[in-house]
């Protein structure tokens, strides 16, 4: 009988084979993919998504290493005092130029199910209050949904809205509109049952979006 912590090292060394595997593969199809790869990364969009393991930003939307440059946190939160998203938001914004800002939370996030209740869970029931925060916003829309799941599911709806909203407040969007840069924030929530993206419908591409309350001169 194996030791559990032979069954572990073998887990972990699978992965370094699996990188030599995705090596060889890469080279077989384009013998300069890694050169190319190393020269310079020219991404379109900034991704903010949830850390859950089962929503890979560059799988879901088909798309290659250089092609999404990604922040991920616990039920895709854009909190204006977190310096990590911040200064992600500010390289993508003002180094990389990107044209698409997109906030891709999704349906059954853990964050948002343990928002929903009172339950303390230790030091992440200080991130949760910012989604906490949300739901009261909403309160009146969300408790009139008797359905646990269906309420869950506009929660996070609602939250990746909010958040795009957060988005256009900050500094280092707005100043990148005052500079007639091409840049565009979008709200999306993936489902993980069937794999589809759902668009909010949700496109921000200048002040105007904005209560003017939040507007910077």
């Amino acid at each position: 009988m194996k030791k559990v912590s032979d069954t572990m090292e073998n887990s972990y060394h699978k992965l370094l084979e699996n990188n030599k595997k995705w090596v060889a593969e890469q080279l077989a199809i384009d013998p300069d993919f890694f050169n190319n790869l190393a020269n310079t990364q020219n991404p379109e969009y900034l991704w903010i998504g949830c850390s859950d393991s089962r929503v890979p930003a560059n799988q879901i939307t088909g798309t290659k290493p250089g092609d999404v440059f990604v922040h991920r946190n616990i039920a895709n939160m854009v909190v204006h005092s977190d310096m990590n998203m911040l200064s992600v938001l500010s390289y993508a914004v003002e180094v990389l130029k990107v044209k698409h800002v997109i906030v891709c939370g999704h349906y059954g996030c853990g964050g948002v199910l343990a928002a929903m209740h009172n339950k303390q869970l230790g030091l992440i029931d200080n991130w949760l209050r910012h989604l906490k925060d949300v739901y009261r916003m909403n309160y009146q829309e969300l408790d009139a949904i008797t359905d646990n799941e269906l309420r869950a599911r506009r929660f996070v709806e609602l939250n990746v809205i909010e958040q795009v909203f957060h988005l256009g407040k900050t500094s280092i969007v707005q100043n990148a509109w005052k500079r007639g840069q091409n840049l565009h924030l979008h709200g999306w929530v993936y489902d993980v049952k069937d794999g589809l993206i759902n668009d909010l419908g949700v496109n921000f591409k200048n002040t105007d979006d904005l209560h003017s309350v939040y507007h910077l001169d």
